[in-house]
């Protein structure tokens, strides 16, 4: 049995070229975002090429709008592209869909070689053939039902109009043998793999051929993808000998799950890049949840994209399966959200903001509640604390009110009224009547001004309340 032995294309440390290569039939889900993520950073560790290919040669299943969105994603992610559908270069186009012509002669060269034939054998065949090898304790394969079939045979299932497709003939005794920069060596035995569609009956290039073809075409270096892929690579490998092109290094990196150890759905809630950029989460939060999922790195603080570059080692990519943890999201959309500059944190809160407050007040707001929340959500409540009405305290609250007496909040209203919402003449005006000083000063303050006993700084906070809204709420307690 011969072996088949695929030297890299590449070497980690020189200029390299990497890609994602996306099908549009469907949103952006983390795992594809984690792949996107990687490819970019492998290629601008070296200062190399990221490319954005799409795949939409299933034209039934592709769709424009999902090929968009998904490059909407991207740019929100930080994540750019030296070449794709709207960078064209001379190794585009970029969009499988109009490479036809390229896949056609490819097609061709292949027929000339006998490596492919038109397999005529329905889906229903097809199932009823991988049913009794499954029953019969054998991995499904195809059966080599058309591979034999004679010229005449194949004209006759022609005339008849059975559709076709083709497939690849898997040479016999074939071990092929590549080394993976995730798993490490790898080797495949031909016969296990059975022949395979390259070219489905409609005439498009099957994933297999174009995804393959294209990576050759297109200069790149290394491919990391999902390990879903893995079985994948031995195909391909035969693909590109075949067609006398350079086969790229493989890395297949581990699949997320989620907390419970199962393949991540939406069962573990949200999955996709929109519905966590639409919850508030911030790219830079999201990319470094992302970068340390599967892949481990010494540092633990917070990276821009350019520090993840230069972190990024493939040695470090894990073989486990990397648990989406989305408290884990939270500590670093923490961190995110509270280093915002107040411009950006102004757009960030926009949907929560109420319309009609001055610029001052929204400044005075965004200062006071930025180190207490990790999403805009959370700031719903104080702008309703703030800019609505007097708020009820509670019971406990209540308790706290009483203990501080009439004279307390005597004192506090009349400073109001004379200095507005300054908390510092409000607080000096009540520890001058009645000596209360710490907590025994603030956490009444706190009570009347807000209806709670916790929260974020009261100085701001009142800073940012309508002209009034101090002496309002104060005078009420006297």
């Amino acid at each position: 049995m011969s072996a088949m032995d695929i030297s890299a294309a590449g070497t980690f440390g020189s200029r390299q070229a990497t890609r994602f290569a996306p099908s549009p039939t469907g949103e952006l889900h983390l795992g594809n975002a984690r792949t996107a993520l990687f490819n970019y950073l492998l290629a601008r560790r070296s200062g190399g090429r990221f490319i954005l290919r799409i795949e939409d040669t299933d034209a039934e299943r592709s769709v424009e709008t999902h090929a968009a969105a998904l490059m909407q994603d991207l740019r929100w992610l930080g994540i750019g592209w030296d070449a794709g559908p709207d960078r064209e270069d001379e190794r585009g186009p970029y969009r499988q869909s109009r490479r036809a012509a390229l896949y056609a002669g490819y097609f061709e060269l292949l027929e000339r070689k006998g490596a492919v034939y038109p397999c005529f054998c329905s889906p229903l065949e097809l199932e009823v053939s991988r049913k009794a090898q499954l029953a019969a304790g054998k991995p499904p394969r195809y059966a080599g039902t058309c591979r034999e079939l004679s010229t005449e045979q194949r004209e006759k299932k022609r005339l008849e109009g059975a559709p076709a497709t083709t497939r690849f003939r898997v040479p016999a005794g074939r071990r092929i043998e590549f080394v993976d920069f995730v798993h490490g060596p790898q080797s495949f035995l031909s016969d296990d793999i059975g022949d395979f569609v390259i070219r489905r009956p409609d005439g498009s290039a099957a994933f297999f051929f174009s995804n393959a073809v294209d990576d050759a075409r297109m200069g790149v270096t290394e491919v990391l993808r999902g390990e879903d892929h893995l079985t994948n690579t031995p195909r391909q490998l035969l693909i590109l000998e075949a067609l006398d092109l350079p086969p790229p290094t493989y890395g297949h990196v581990s699949l997320i799950v989620g907390a419970d150890g199962a393949p991540l759905s939406k069962r573990h809630g949200a999955t996709s890049v929109r519905e966590y950029r639409e919850r508030g989460f911030t790219p830079e939060a999201l990319a470094n949840h992302l970068f340390r999922l599967g892949h481990s790195t010494p540092g633990h603080s917070f990276l821009r994209l350019e520090e993840m570059a230069q972190a990024f080692d493939p040695a470090h990519l894990g073989r486990a399966p990397a648990r989406f943890d989305e408290q884990q999201l939270h500590v670093w959309q923490k961190e995110a959200a509270h280093h915002m500059p107040q411009e950006r944190a102004r757009r960030w809160l926009a949907p929560v903001l109420p319309a009609g407050v001055s610029e001052g007040a929204v400044s005075a707001f965004i200062a006071a509640v930025l180190p207490n929340i990790v999403l805009p959500e959370d700031a719903r409540p104080w702008v309703d604390v703030v800019f609505g009405a007097p708020p009820a305290p509670g019971a406990a609250e209540e308790q706290i009110l009483r203990s501080a007496g009439g004279g307390f909040f005597t004192a506090a209203a009349k400073a109001a009224e004379q200095s507005g919402n300054d908390l510092q003449p409000i607080a000096a005006a009540v520890r001058a009547a009645t000596g209360r000083k710490g907590a025994d000063l603030y956490m009444p303050l706190r009570v009347a001004l807000t209806g709670l006993a916790h929260g974020p700084e009261l100085a701001p906070l009142l800073r940012a309340m309508p002209p009034g809204a101090a002496y309002e709420r104060l005078v009420r307690f006297a």
